[in-house]
Order: structure tokens, then C-alpha cells, then sequence
């Protein structure tokens, strides 16, 4: 697929259905709170629940993919910790940076992507990916941020077990190994099917909402290495690790799980760091900047780049030169 044949076939969609979103937001003063938690309890616990119930991935796939997961971000956050500590950051400019850098839009940005580059395959290998992070963001994650903000609210990691896509995947594993996922075309799974199809553009719409919202002016000038590690780095070390699982006998058993796996790290910045730094480090310094100033302004940045690397991230990916 060449670069302008990923802009329109992959990006452009994404794109396109975000910027009604923002487009709206510039004109109304829209709560995107009530949307999104519709998207975050009703949307996409069916979605996930859609996904992982009807799909031909087996455990395997599932394994190498949480497995992935978590080497990349255990390799992102060494990096830029060990970065800003050679640079004498503050504690909580080093945690907004870690946020930043490990924890990419795998969600809202990330599904529907990888859903338009490489069909029903992509979207569950994402739909698999966000389940993931979403254990991690909100156990490390939760750790990471509430050390900026002096170790308050630790005891937030429970809120891992209070998101309905947690028992999603829980419910979508038992009615598999059961043998009573709803069958194609009865009127229970078509229901889910519509809900969990919704997820997509609302997903988006969300995103350009808050994309308006975002104000990034403050603290511009102090985003490049996040913006580099997040866009730059983070797709390579993920594709690295992809084509090491396959040299050590690991790989992934489809290459669109691969790619899928590789793109999701090339989205821009997720936007649950900035929700945690608003809970637990809103009062922590970043140069005269708080840190929820700094991680919006990095969303804002990565999202509004990402066009075009995300549009190279695919090119590069679907011409095969890195053997996933």
C-alpha cells in the first residue's frame, strides 16, 4: 500500500469522522463527559464483547499480543525514565513523560485505524490491545501519576475492576468455552453487533470533541521528545519486537495481527493519561506548567502529526519489509 493509498484508505476515515467532532466542538459548547461514558460502559463493552466472541483468533494470538504489549511499554517507560533523569527532570515532569511516551490512543484512534487498514482482523487484535492497556494504564499507570502528585491515590488501581470491559472479555471467554456465544443473526447477538458498530464513530467523535477542548498553547515548546518517542520510537521498538517473536519462533500467526499489533504503537498520545493526571498530580510543577497542560498539549501535538506517520507507519507495514 503505497503512502497516499494508506491516507485515504486507513487515515482519512479516522480523519474525516474526528473532525465533525471537533468542527462541532468549535461551534457548540458540548459536555463530552455523558458521551463518553457511553462509549467507555455501553459502546465498547459490546464491542469487545462482539470481538473476542465470534473471533477466529485463539489463545495463542491473544498471549503474544498481551505479551507484546507489555515488553513495549516496559521498554518505553525505562527509556524516557532513564531520559529525564540524565536531563535532571522534576518527578512529575518524568511521570507525565513516561504517561505520554508508553501509552498510546489505542482506543478511539487505534480501533477504528486498524479496523479501515486491515479489516475485522485489525479491529479485534485492537479491540485486544486496548484491553490490555486498559489493565495496565490503570494499575501502573494509576502508580505512575499519583507518584507526581506525591503517591496520593494508589488505592485507585481498584478502578481496573470497576470497567465494564473487563467483564466483557470475562463473559466473551466463558460463552466460548461454553459453547454459548449467541448465534450469527439471532436477535441478542445482532443487538450487541449494532451496539458494539456504534463504538467506532462515537469513539472518534469523542476525540475530536476533546481535541477541540484541548488547550495546547501553554507548553508547546516543550513537547518534542514525547512527540518523537511517541510517533517515532514507540512504532519501531513495537515492530523490533514483533520481528524478534518471529525469529524466536513467537510470532504472531496472522500478519495482519502483527501489523495491527505494530500500528497501534504508531497512534498519537491516549487520553486516559491526562484524566489521571487531572485525579492525582493536578498540584505537581512541570517548569510553571501542570501536568495535565503538559499531557494535553502532547495529545494534541502527537494526534495532529500522526496523520502522516501513522499514514508511513502503514505503507511501510503492508510493503513487507519487516517480514510481520
Amino acid at each position: 500500500m503505497s503512502f497516499a493509498a494508506a491516507v485515504t484508505t486507513a487515515v482519512l476515515p479516522v480523519l474525516l469522522i474526528a473532525s465533525v467532532g471537533y468542527l462541532l466542538a468549535s461551534v457548540r459548547d458540548i459536555d463530552v463527559d455523558g458521551l463518553g461514558t457511553v462509549a467507555v460502559y455501553i459502546l465498547t463493552p459490546a464491542l469487545v464483547f462482539d470481538s473476542l466472541a465470534t473471533t477466529d483468533l485463539g489463545g495463542g494470538s491473544i498471549a503474544r499480543i498481551a505479551v507484546g504489549f507489555v515488553v513495549v511499554v516496559a521498554a518505553l517507560a525505562v527509556l524516557v525514565e532513564a531520559l529525564g533523569r540524565l536531563r535532571g527532570r522534576s518527578v512529575g515532569e518524568r511521570s507525565a513523560l513516561v504517561l505520554t511516551s508508553a501509552f498510546p490512543n489505542c482506543g478511539n484512534y487505534g480501533i477504528p485505524l486498524c479496523a479501515f487498514a486491515f479489516g475485522a482482523v485489525g479491529r479485534t487484535t485492537a479491540v485486544i490491545f486496548v484491553t490490555v492497556q486498559s489493565v495496565v494504564v490503570y494499575t501502573l499507570g494509576v502508580w505512575i501519576a499519583s507518584r507526581a502528585g506525591g503517591g496520593r491515590g494508589l488505592a485507585a488501581v481498584r478502578e481496573v475492576f470497576k470497567l465494564p470491559l473487563l467483564y466483557a472479555v470475562v463473559a466473551a471467554a466463558l460463552a466460548r468455552a461454553l459453547d454459548l456465544v449467541p448465534p450469527s443473526g439471532s436477535s441478542l447477538m445482532d443487538a450487541i453487533s449494532m451496539v458494539g458498530d456504534a463504538a467506532i464513530p462515537v469513539m472518534l467523535l469523542v476525540l475530536g470533541i476533546q481535541l477541540a477542548n484541548t488547550d495546547a498553547g501553554a507548553s508547546l515548546r516543550r513537547v518534542a521528545t514525547p512527540t518523537t518517542v511517541k510517533l517515532a520510537v514507540a512504532p519501531a521498538i513495537a515492530a523490533a519486537v514483533a520481528v524478534a517473536f518471529t525469529r524466536v519462533g513467537f510470532g504472531f500467526t496472522d500478519s495482519a495481527i502483527g501489523r495491527a499489533f505494530v500500528l497501534e504503537w504508531a497512534t498519537p498520545a491516549a487520553v486516559t493519561p491526562l484524566v489521571l493526571t487531572v485525579e492525582f498530580a493536578r498540584d505537581a510543577d512541570i517548569g510553571g506548567l501542570s501536568p495535565p497542560e503538559y499531557v494535553s498539549s502532547v495529545i494534541f501535538v502527537t494526534t495532529v502529526l500522526s496523520v502522516a506517520t501513522v499514514a508511513a507507519a502503514i505503507a511501510v507495514l503492508e510493503s513487507g519489509v519487516l517480514g510481520i
